[in-house]
């Protein structure tokens, strides 16, 4: 199986690789739009700001080959949040995959929301084997807000959607590859869909 890490310069993309490794996978990193398009499996990673995010994809125009992708798309944290249509980080229009916006949390939290938290209400064979309520790890100061492709969500001061899918699109806000043997049998899951 080929799977390809998009690499557009802003993602934790080690610890997706050593998730990967750990499941017998060799993830690659690319922005060649070949290469991406011959993938078996993508992945779009992302921790930064989503504005300067949107402006490397749109550089190497890959704004306009991942909505067109057709294998199975898991974008993680600031990756699912530009797969919407708008988020407020930065006032930027997204890849409108998912039809949903992303808001900032409310001063009324801690912000940014970071460590363990729980996923539920669970709707989605990326979720095989996941018990409802289960632990994942989360880094965000924005969030997706909930509809029709909500797959998963979390309490944080206001319920929202923790996952998305569209299609051959999935998204997560939390990071999978940094949330235990929970976080691996998800990614084992996007694997086998």
């Amino acid at each position: 199986m080929k799977l390809v890490i998009i690499d557009y310069g802003a993602g934790n993309i080690k610890s997706i690789q050593f998730a990967f490794n750990r499941l017998g996978y060799d993830a690659f990193l690319s922005n060649n739009t070949e290469e991406i398009k011959a993938a078996d499996r993508i992945i779009f990673p992302g921790v930064g700001e989503a504005n300067s995010a949107m402006k490397k994809l749109k550089e190497s125009k890959l704004d306009e080959l991942i909505p067109s992708l057709k294998q199975p798309v898991l974008g993680i944290c600031l990756g699912m949040q530009l797969m919407c249509q708008y988020t407020e980080e930065g006032d930027t229009i997204g890849l409108g995959i998912f039809q949903t916006k992303v808001k900032r949390f409310s001063n009324s939290v801690k912000v940014p929301q970071m460590g363990w938290n729980v996923i539920k209400e669970l709707k989605s064979d990326l979720f095989k084997g996941i018990k409802e309520n289960e632990y994942m790890y989360l880094v965000h100061s924005f969030y997706a807000e909930h509809c029709n492709e909500t797959i998963a969500a979390t309490d944080y001061g206001i319920n929202y959607a923790s996952a998305l899918q569209h299609e051959n699109f999935y998204g997560v806000q939390f990071h999978p590859e940094k949330s235990s043997v929970a976080g691996e049998k998800i990614l084992d899951n996007f694997l086998t869909l």
